[in-house]
């Protein structure tokens, strides 16, 4: 009889996203007739722009001419997305980050995940709380937990509680850990970090020999001209982060799958023997071995992100979703709710009224106004007593939605 891996056994009984859907389904089921506004999961509603639509259909041509045609590309990504990545994102705000150390991908999800791959099973593990649950859910399938508590937080990692008291941005830990997840703009929270607090926790980790992975999905959605965008703009960051951004969001691409990791060539780790060991290396071996690349097709309509009118389309979208997250902040604030994040982050980050649980709160919005959002234990114990509403929707169920809360709470 084939055995399974016994770590999946620990994980809660459902991810937390197919548990909204699976509430949000029944209540759907049992009220036919009710207009459901989803402001839950960070998915986006409107259109690709049109300069990656154009780039895409061109590219699709391209396959259709024996002299185009593309078949299997590099598996780190064409060196035309690479070197435009490199230049627009990183280099154009004093990162020295080479093409070359920049790996295309299919999800920063799943390079987040995937990243473990490089790592040992021996390393103390660091994650927020509130957490990305990705950080948190991957590490118990690869083994590097024990068993869930009453709160629910795993035996083996190192929690730090992200809270109103220190304004979401996690204390450095006093003990030492080798692996750090951190996530600015934050999801779920949308609060951000300022340089001078990236640079302690690089300064940590540089001290510790630590390994931060920054997921920088959302850094588009920052507004404040003096908040870094990458960890790369901290002094001493190339020596110890890895960086995870993605196309998702800020262009729409979350179902058309494209991101990417930058793994510095000066990034070291450790082996058993204590001998040092390069990290893109490793990365680049796996990738080599586990993925075949990002769709030739995908990848032109990621470069046409950089052209002038995708800059410009790209930019409006950014505009169009931070709109929404100012009309949700300003109408929650109106309804008497204590409002986080929002204005440098698609994502708004509610206390629940008194007396009420994160899912208590789910199911009251849900039953009464027929709005879902995200309960903020689901993103880990500090959680708990918050809710995120996502701004990724039309301008027409944003305003809607917020009319049914105010009509509720007001």
């Amino acid at each position: 009889m084939a055995t399974v891996n016994d770590n999946y056994l620990k994980l809660k009984a459902g991810y937390l996203f197919p548990e909204i859907a699976r509430r949000v389904n029944a209540f759907i089921e049992a009220n036919p007739d009710s207009k459901v506004i989803r402001l839950g999961i960070g998915d986006v509603t409107e259109p690709l722009p049109q300069a990656c639509r154009d780039a895409m259909i061109k590219a699709v041509e391209d396959m259709g001419d024996r002299n185009s045609f593309k078949g299997y590309g590099p598996e780190q990504g064409y060196a035309w997305l690479r070197e435009k990545i490199a230049a627009n994102d990183f280099q154009a705000r004093g990162c020295d980050i080479d093409a070359s150390e920049i790996f295309i991908s299919d999800g920063s999800k799943c390079d987040c995940g995937n990243i473990l791959d490089i790592f040992g099973d021996d390393n103390i593990i660091a994650v927020t709380d509130p957490v990305y649950p990705v950080y948190v859910d991957t590490n118990v399938m690869a083994g590097h937990t024990g068993d869930i508590n009453e709160k629910g937080e795993y035996e083996g990692l190192v929690y730090l509680p992200v809270t109103a008291e220190n304004n979401f941005t996690a204390e450095i830990p006093t003990q030492k850990v080798d692996l750090i997840y951190l996530c600015f703009p934050n999801n779920p929270t949308g609060a951000t970090a300022t340089k001078e607090h990236l640079q302690a926790w690089v300064d940590y980790a540089r001290a510790n020999g630590s390994i931060i992975f920054f997921d920088a999905a959302y850094e588009a959605f920052i507004t404040d001209p003096s908040l870094p965008h990458s960890i790369y703009e901290i002094e001493g960051a190339k020596e110890c982060a890895i960086e995870f951004r993605s196309f998702s969001k800020n262009a729409g691409f979350t179902g058309t799958r494209c991101a990417l990791t930058v793994v510095p060539k000066n990034l070291i780790g450790k082996a058993k023997d204590g001998s040092d060991v390069e990290l893109w290396k490793l990365w680049n071996r796996r990738q080599s071995t586990k993925f075949n690349g990002v769709s030739y097709i995908v990848q032109r309509g990621a470069e046409a992100v950089y052209s002038e009118e995708g800059k410009a389309q790209t930019r409006a979208l950014i505009d169009f979703y931070m709109e929404n997250a100012k009309i949700i902040r300003e109408k929650l604030t109106e309804a008497g709710l204590a409002v986080y994040g929002g204005e440098n982050a698609p994502y708004v980050w509610v206390q629940t009224p008194a007396g009420l649980t994160s899912w208590d709160f789910f199911d009251k919005l849900l039953q009464t106004c027929n709005v879902v959002g995200t309960p903020g234990s689901g993103f880990g114990a500090a959680g708990e007593g918050y809710f995120r509403i996502s701004a990724f929707n039309s301008r027409d169920n944003v305003n809607e939605a917020m009319r049914r809360i105010l009509d509720k709470f007001k």
